[in-house]
């Protein structure tokens, strides 16, 4: 197989990971598979499972194969089965876009590997279409790509309480593989994949060969540079001039600034395409095909280019402003340096003095060789209600005192969960006949919409209408474009192309449009908590009190810097630890600890933090009234820290709350807002007092 395998790729030999995971996998062990992107993860997880596969004599879909976004499915599906039909197998696709023709072909004709969702799973698992037994009672082995992405957020969750229930219809342990590129813990990542079954089951990391791991205090591989432009307008000014004849792939943190700087690129002449969520499927794949076949363009993109998609072969990435990981700039600067001879590069433009300061913060942790640790969300009480209704569908009954065992006793989805469960009989979203538990009426009211489609999906999507030029799909935009009042023609910025809105059909939520000569509005409601991490906000004070990213820095970026720390820093830090400040009326206390830390700080030190302003990244906002002593005896009480205070609005965003009792959905958000850790620490660092103005 390995010789079969070479020759066929036209490979020298196997990557030192895809020879390290022979072994364990073969043998059925679970694992976590690690290398930096373009390093041969997929095949590293493949050519093992087909083998054993054929020398096992798997029939009927063994292999499950999942990934967070249907684009990265897409990419993957036609290598996979050409890998697939070296053996004689198949391996095909099913998510949201799949055609109902393709899934009947599947259910009569099962493939050996099914591409898919964790959503998309749930669908086979609870809809009335599909036997769920007989496709997937074969399933021996699951592979989940990015699984990093999967477990820091609610898909994690839910994936988790998928596969459990997806033994239970298999009746046997299922090997459970993850890959990913970055991930600051493995074996605790290894852990949580394993589920119910950790402890029980033979597990392992594999790693990229790591015998040529940097030398000790020298930065990681990559040229990289900073730079300040001070506006958006001068991004594009600086892409339009500088790398051409190459191609570039630039990513932004929004999909306003993808849409502005697209516009801003075109207009100077620049061949741009745009990729990012709001962008229907068809405008994003024709963007991505284009520009993988282009040369001297560019492409614009949130984190939607992030995980691993191929878009050809490139030049240089660009990073507008910064993004909030570690994590997420190794994964951009991976996609560099594939071509031999070349080498990872990234050039960071910014555009504001904060984003260039938390830029700087930022690599100077990349310097390291640290990254964020993986965690699952804590409580996750609104997917234990979702779990009961979803198995209450794919079972048609429950058992009142049998359900727990569904989830092999993988908590939260065990006994823990009785009182949500009778929360769930008492407000009608299942009924209790005699011991035997039905979806109820409440259910079928509030998620029975298109056969429960809304109970696969444990995110929330802000509600969007949809632009239609014709009946050609631009993308979706948020409502708030069609209803501010403003003069005028009403004009959208979607694609980056200008559009006029010519009708609006307010029941369909559908916006018709007409290109425009240009202007036009880009605007989407973002969800999810904001915030930048203490470790984040550690390296940007770390920054202004001297310390120097291991990178380049233009003659901007220095003076960017200078000014920060010359001008701003000794009012804001001090080498001996937190700094508080009054200028007026406006007391700080300068905690450089993150936006969850503050905010369990301002909840628990109620006598001396200001009960309206909300805390921010960098410091809590304190009564105006303050004194020095009122201070010190807040210091000195010693109060327990509690949870921040939610605001309601927040619980909304909370897929399934509406099936939990308020005070656990209010204490489930709260919960995820809270950094009690990071909030230890600023309350344990020395405090310096410098209650004068500037």
């Amino acid at each position: 197989m390995l010789h079969h395998i070479v020759n066929t790729l036209g490979w020298p030999d196997l990557h030192p990971l895809q020879k390290a995971a022979i072994e364990p996998l073969m043998a059925g062990d679970d694992a976590i598979l690690l290398a930096p992107t373009a390093g041969g993860k997929t095949e590293a997880a493949c050519f093992p499972l087909l083998s054993a596969m054929t020398e096992n004599r798997w029939q009927g879909i063994s292999v499950l194969y999942l990934c967070p976004i249907k684009a990265l499915l897409n990419n993957l599906v036609t290598r996979v089965d050409a890998y697939a039909q070296w053996l004689g197998r198949r391996a095909v696709l099913w998510h949201g876009d799949t055609r109902e023709s393709e899934r009947r072909r599947i259910r009569s004709e099962p493939p050996d590997i099914l591409l898919t969702t964790p959503e998309s799973l749930e669908s086979m698992l609870i809809g009335v279409k599909t036997d769920h037994v007989g496709l997937l009672n074969n399933v021996r082995a699951v592979v989940v790509d990015e699984v990093h992405a999967f477990a820091s957020d609610d898909r994690g969750w839910h994936l988790l309480a998928v596969l459990e229930r997806l033994e239970r219809v298999a009746g046997r342990s299922i090997q459970r593989l993850g890959l990913s590129a970055t991930v600051g813990n493995p074996e605790q990542l290894l852990t949580w994949l394993q589920g119910a079954r950790v402890g029980n089951r033979n597990g392992r990391v594999v790693m990229h060969d790591v015998s040529a791991a940097k030398v000790a205090d020298a930065p990681p591989p990559g040229q990289v540079e900073l730079d300040y432009v001070a506006s958006l307008d001068n991004v594009a000014k600086l892409i339009a001039t500088l790398h051409r004849g190459e191609k570039r792939l630039v990513f932004c943190d929004s999909r306003r600034q993808v849409e502005q700087l697209g516009a801003a690129l075109r207009y100077r002449g620049v061949t741009a395409y745009l990729s990012h969520a709001s962008l229907s499927a068809e405008e994003r794949a024709r963007s991505e095909q284009a520009f993988a076949e282009s040369r001297d363009c560019v492409i614009i993109a949130t984190s939607t280019l992030e995980l691993g998609i191929d878009v050809g072969d490139l030049d240089r990435v660009i990073q507008v402003d910064s993004p909030g990981k570690v994590a997420s700039f190794l994964q951009r600067i991976g996609r560099t340096g594939r071509r031999e001879g070349s080498v990872r590069n990234c050039l960071f433009v910014t555009t504001r003095e904060e984003t260039m300061l938390q830029a700087a913060g930022l690599l100077l942790l990349w310097g390291r060789g640290w990254v964020e640790t993986v965690n699952a969300p804590p409580e996750p009480r609104h997917l234990v209600a979702q779990q009961l209704l979803a198995l209450a569908l794919q079972e048609h009954k429950l058992g009142s005192q049998l359900w727990h065992g569904e989830w092999n006793g993988l908590a939260p989805f065990d006994r823990s969960a009785e009182p949500i469960l009778r929360h769930l009989v008492r407000e009608g979203f299942l009924n209790d006949d005699g011991g035997l538990l039905f979806i109820g009426p409440k259910a079928e009211q509030r998620f029975g919409h298109r056969h429960f489609i809304e109970l696969t999906a444990s995110f929330t999507a802000p509600p969007q209408f949809t632009a239609l030029s014709g009946r050609t799909e631009i993308g979706r935009i948020d409502p708030s474009v069609l209803t501010e009042q403003r003069p005028g023609p009403r004009r959208l910025l979607l694609g980056g192309r200008s559009w006029q809105v010519t009708f609006i059909d307010w029941a369909r939520k559908r916006a018709f449009v007409e290109p425009a000569d240009g202007g036009g509005i880009a605007k989407w409601t973002s969800g999810g908590i904001a915030g930048l991490s203490y470790d984040l906000t550690r390296a940007m004070r770390e920054v202004l009190l001297g310390a120097d990213p291991p990178v380049s820095l233009t003659r901007r970026a220095e003076a960017c810097l200078y000014k920060w720390r010359e001008e701003e820093a000794p009012y804001i830090v001090h080498p001996a630890g937190a700094l508080l400040t009054r200028v007026g009326g406006d007391v700080r206390w300068w905690t450089w600890a993150g936006y969850r830390a503050n905010a369990t700080l301002a909840a628990s030190l109620t006598t001396v933090a200001d009960p309206v302003q909300r805390p921010t990244d960098c410091w809590v906002r304190l009564r105006e009234d303050l004194t020095p002593e009122m201070w010190r005896t807040a210091r000195a009480a010693g109060e327990p820290l509690v949870l921040p205070d939610v605001d309601r609005r927040a619980v909304r965003g909370l897929k399934f709350s509406a099936a939990l009792p308020e005070r656990l959905a209010v204490a489930t958000v709260a919960a995820r807002l809270a950094d009690c850790e990071g909030a230890s620490a600023a309350l344990a660092e020395p405090v310096r007092l410098h209650m004068g103005g500037r």
